[in-house]
């Protein structure tokens, strides 16, 4: 379903990769590793075509994400390794924004089971300036028990959480890739990724 091919990405007159060739299926997981500056957010955001490589293309079900467009995008779900959520908001409000942003809206009620699912049952009405740095995790994860897309692109999605909410997003990713999604994620953290098919790929040598 996910093809890279012959992709290669600089910084500057810095090569990152170059010649990289991929091919993921339904069920997959792909875990990017490498060192710091090797390349692995750069990556993600170009298979999420937010980032335009030097060469090279990414295809989806065969066809050029360029070329796809929006059609693309609405099968993708990108966390990256800020939350992107709005202060001021409550954990509700981001969600439903979220949703409407991502062609996918959904009701009040699916909202409110999503929090209560990822860990803030009696936090849905505060604005997120409140909440903790594993909380706030917490509300961007939430997009991951909405969304209906079957690419999750994920930098770091481990970050600020605790045993208990690791162990909750293991679960998420578990059903994603039952389900025949594709996963692709990055994380420096010691967290066993061993549900469905796990690839993994190191950058920077």
């Amino acid at each position: 379903m996910l093809e890279v091919i012959g992709l290669e990405c600089r910084r500057g007159d810095r090569r990152l990769f170059s010649g990289l060739d991929l091919v993921l299926g339904p069920g997959t997981l792909l875990h990017v590793r490498g060192r710091n500056g090797s390349g692995k957010t750069t990556l993600l955001r170009t298979l999420c075509g937010l980032f335009t490589p030097d060469a090279g293309e990414v295809r989806w079900r065969g066809e050029s994400i360029r070329t796809l467009a929006e059609d693309y995008r609405r099968e993708l779900l990108y966390c990256g390794h800020l939350n992107g959520i709005k202060s001021d908001l409550t954990g509700l409000e981001n969600l439903a924004i979220a949703a409407r942003l991502d062609g996918d809206p959904v009701g009040s009620d699916a909202v409110w089971q999503a929090l209560a699912r990822i860990g803030l049952r009696g936090f849905e009405d505060l604005p997120t300036r409140m909440l903790s740095q594993g909380q706030k995790r917490r509300v961007a994860l939430a997009r991951l028990i909405l969304s209906r897309a079957r690419l999750w692109v994920l930098d770091e999605p481990f970050t600020a959480l605790d045993v208990e909410a690791v162990a909750l997003l293991q679960g998420l990713i578990a059903e994603h890739l039952a389900g025949g999604g594709l996963v692709v994620l990055t994380t420096h953290q010691e967290v066993p990724l061993t549900s469905g098919q796990v690839a993994r790929l190191d950058l920077g040598g």
